[in-house]
């Protein structure tokens, strides 16, 4: 390399000679940099997203390549977020890729210390059993002579990632089962 090639490599000098006298632009790059493509560039499609931690909302991009996510980051035409995502929501890609995200259903059994993996059909009817019983023990047909039709078995409190339509549904669900103590983090 050169005398001359080795101070044309220099960003100050190229800033100082050059067309970039800000060094935001050509003085600044480098060759290795010329070279860098982003990250997200491979990516086959971009999902729009919500940010899943809490009740802010941040928009998110999610990025895609062969059905699996490649990377997520903030959304600059969210206008909730303008593109900004905190720490817990720049790192929700181990949300879905992370080592210690689990794939299974674990159960533990009561007064049990080891946990037992299950297939979804059976922890699904499991839980529809007990909110079945819980609904039966604790309904009421009435309560000081006027009719109640409810139960007391059960409640509901949404978490703040829920959005309207999420909290209408369990709003209309629970409502169906009989329950009446039903509510959100939003208004807690």
């Amino acid at each position: 390399m050169g005398v001359r090639t080795w101070i044309d490599s220099w960003p100050v000098y190229r800033q100082l000679t050059g067309t970039d006298p800000l060094g935001r632009g050509a003085a600044a790059k480098s060759g290795r940099s010329e070279r860098l493509t982003p990250r997200v560039a491979s990516a086959d499609r971009v999902v729009k997203s919500v940010c899943p931690y809490c009740a802010v909302g941040c928009g998110q991009n999610v990025y895609v390549q062969d059905e699996k996510v490649t990377q997520i980051e903030g959304d600059p035409d969210s206008p909730v977020s303008r593109g900004r995502l905190c720490p817990k929501g720049s790192a929700s890609l181990q949300l879905t890729t992370g080592e210690a995200r689990r794939h299974e259903v674990l159960y533990r059994r009561p007064h049990g210390t080891d946990w037992e993996r299950l297939d979804l059909d059976t922890a699904m009817d499991m839980i529809a059993d007990r909110v079945i019983a819980a609904r039966r023990a604790g309904w009421e047909w009435e309560v000081d002579q006027t009719r109640t039709r409810r139960t007391m078995g059960f409640a509901s409190l949404g978490g703040a990632t829920l959005d309207n339509e999420e909290n209408y549904l369990i709003k209309k669900l629970f409502t169906a089962l009989g329950a009446i103590q039903i509510e959100n983090q939003a208004r807690v």
